[in-house]
Formats: C-alpha cells, sequence, structure tokens
C-alpha cells in the first residue's frame, strides 16, 4: 500500500479495518456535480473495500455515471480514529449474494434475523460495490483524547 500516509502503517490500517464494524461512509456524484453520501457495510480484502447493495439502488446509477468517489471508515465515540481516502468504484452483480451474506455475517452476527431474510429475499437484486483505493490516509487521535475518553 504505497499510497498510505498518517498515523498507522499498512498492518496497523488492515487491522483497524479488519476489526472496524462501523458503515464506510460513501460520497460520489449524483445527478452530474451534485454530493451525495451514504453509509454502508463494507469488508476490507485484497487492499479494497467491498460493499453490497440492492441493484435499484441509486447509488448505482451515480457510479454508472461517475467512477470516483471518496470514504471514511471512522470510530464513532472517543477516541476519534480511521481511515479516509479517495478512489474509483466499480459494480457488478451478485446473484448467489456470497458478499452480502459475508456482511450479515459481519455485522449481525449471522443471518437469522427478519433484516436478513428481506436482505435476502430472491426477488431482490444484489450488486457489489468494489472499492479501490487510490489514497488513503489514517488519523487516531488515542494520544489527544486520553483525558476525556472514558477508560
Amino acid at each position: 500500500m504505497d499510497r498510505l500516509s498518517g498515523a498507522w502503517d499498512a498492518a496497523e490500517t488492515e487491522a483497524f479495518l479488519d476489526s472496524a464494524t462501523v458503515p464506510l461512509r460513501l460520497s460520489c456524484h449524483a445527478n452530474g456535480e451534485s454530493l451525495w453520501m451514504l453509509s454502508l457495510w463494507f469488508l476490507y480484502q485484497d487492499e479494497a473495500f467491498w460493499c453490497a447493495t440492492s441493484a435499484n439502488a441509486d447509488v448505482v446509477d451515480y457510479l454508472a455515471d461517475n467512477d470516483r468517489v471518496a470514504f471514511e471508515v471512522s470510530t464513532n465515540e472517543p477516541p476519534y480514529k480511521g481511515v479516509r481516502g479517495n478512489g474509483t468504484a466499480t459494480v457488478e452483480p451478485d446473484s448467489e449474494k456470497a458478499l452480502l451474506r459475508e456482511l450479515l455475517e459481519r455485522y449481525l452476527g449471522g443471518t437469522d434475523s427478519d433484516l436478513a431474510d428481506r436482505l435476502l429475499s430472491p426477488e431482490r437484486d444484489e450488486v457489489t460495490i468494489q472499492i479501490d483505493p487510490n489514497r488513503l490516509y489514517t488519523w487516531d487521535f488515542t494520544d489527544r483524547m486520553a483525558d476525556v475518553t472514558p477508560e
């Protein structure tokens, strides 16, 4: 990962991304030049982010028009830390919903829920969004927030 800068090296960055179960916040271009932000579950594998969504989601059309994106994965509670960057996104069908199943395991601990049943419904078409980073920047405010972070 030669386009990485910030607080962490590649191993620390990958360890954070492997353990983080917060959504990836994705920014893309919508309707020409306006910007759109959305949150997606993700996996980080092979130096890329992998997300799943409905084939009918607006973001699929937005990415077909313009594949350039920015993203962030960060903690929601102090001490704040995370990874942000930019890159390009590719959308592909996922007829078997393999990535979605992995994401349900990662975020919900399995597929035994009403939400999983709805998402895995045979009537619902699914796609994967692969985000190939051009640049990654990491930050970790653990030290500077030590006196305001609960133990």
